[in-house]
């Protein structure tokens, strides 16, 4: 297993971390991602550990606290060997303090998943969401001082707007609390998005990227096909609504695409999309999912090989969509991109 520092930190990540989503899955949206109980998480973590992947992404809202639980459960007794990286601000509950980034549903958040995770640290605590209703100082400074406070390691974000992701950056450098040192954030052959202003923030401001969902909400499996219906199996019957949208007959087109590489280098479609992201600028760790031990293992046979250039060439070929505006003159016309080049 490779590992990454994760951004401006010395923070080293696994170029694929677990995530455990699947962990004790309840409700309309987890209950499809899957049921894991403690005693099959805790096997997983075994494997994930044999494999060098000791990073485990998790979130207060993940089944209602429940993934946490299960997660701590799953690492009791070899809490110095793993990194733990959870989420907060999207709503808990009805009432007023239940949602969002203030001061005191911060300390709270963090107080409740410590709890739950059966620690007394949390490795990288990401805002799940950006909070436009509390101020960025109000969040950023309660952040810093639980760091002070030993209770968190380092901050990241998820799910912000460039100018979201930008504005907390300046905040913290302007006033010296800690800064955001990641970014969870949805990437993969089927969405590019991330690639038009988050990648080149990242890259200028150093905040590694951690991608959730690098198969497109399981459409890059292998199982969905041009011309097939959908799998009677597949997840996507319960939880499309809740994912990224795709446009199917570039879905479909890229699917192709991974065959051709499928067959010529031995490797899963899977595999392939996975492999891929690992090739792009500012992308830290891929995190993985399973529900069993063999969708594990197949997943973390995304690394330990290359993709050539050429077949690289060929994903980004195939996976490729017109860049909106601003981006697109970068993208178009020599003038620009000497001025701004693009970074893929």
């Amino acid at each position: 297993m490779d590992y990454r520092n994760l951004g401006a930190s010395g923070l080293r990540v696994p170029v694929l971390s677990f995530g455990a989503g699947t962990f004790a899955g309840s409700g309309p949206l987890f209950s499809a991602w899957g049921s894991t109980d403690a005693t099959e998480a805790r096997r997983l973590v075994d494997i994930c550990l044999e494999a060098g992947v000791n990073l485990f992404d998790t979130a207060d809202v993940y089944s209602a606290g429940a993934s946490e639980e299960v997660l701590g459960q799953a690492i009791r007794g070899r809490r110095d060997a793993v990194l733990i990286s959870t989420k907060t601000a999207l709503p808990m509950g009805d009432g007023p303090g239940d949602w969002g980034a203030s001061r005191s549903r911060l300390i709270k958040s963090v107080d409740a998943a410590l709890h739950r995770l059966g620690t007394d640290y949390i490795d990288l605590l990401q805002l799940h969401a950006f909070d436009a209703s509390t101020p960025i100082e109000e969040t950023l400074s309660t952040l810093d001082g639980l760091v002070k406070a030993g209770k968190i390691r380092y901050i990241g974000a998820s799910n912000f707007a460039g100018w979201e992701l930008m504005k907390s950056l300046s905040v913290s450098d302007r006033h010296s609390y800690a800064r955001h040192v990641a970014h969870q954030v949805y990437y993969s052959l089927a969405g590019r998005d991330y690639e038009w202003e988050l990648m080149p923030l990242g890259a200028d401001q150093n905040v590694g990227a951690l991608v959730w969902s690098p198969l497109a909400w399981g459409r890059l499996t292998g199982k969905i096909r041009r011309g097939q219906p959908l799998p009677e199996k597949s997840r996507l019957h319960e939880t499309a609504s809740f994912g990224p949208p795709v446009d199917d007959e570039k879905l479909f087109d890229i699917v192709d695409a991974l065959d051709e590489i499928a067959a010529e280098t031995g490797k899963s479609v899977p595999q392939i999309a996975i492999n891929w992201l690992l090739s792009r600028p500012t992308v830290a760790s891929v995190i993985i999912g399973a529900r069993n031990e063999e969708q594990l293992r197949q997943n973390l046979g995304a690394v330990g090989w290359a993709l050539s250039k050429q077949q690289i060439e060929k994903l980004d070929r195939v996976s490729a969509v017109a860049a909106p505006y601003p981006y697109f003159p970068y993208r178009r016309q020599e003038g620009f991109a000497r001025l701004n080049p693009p970074l893929v």
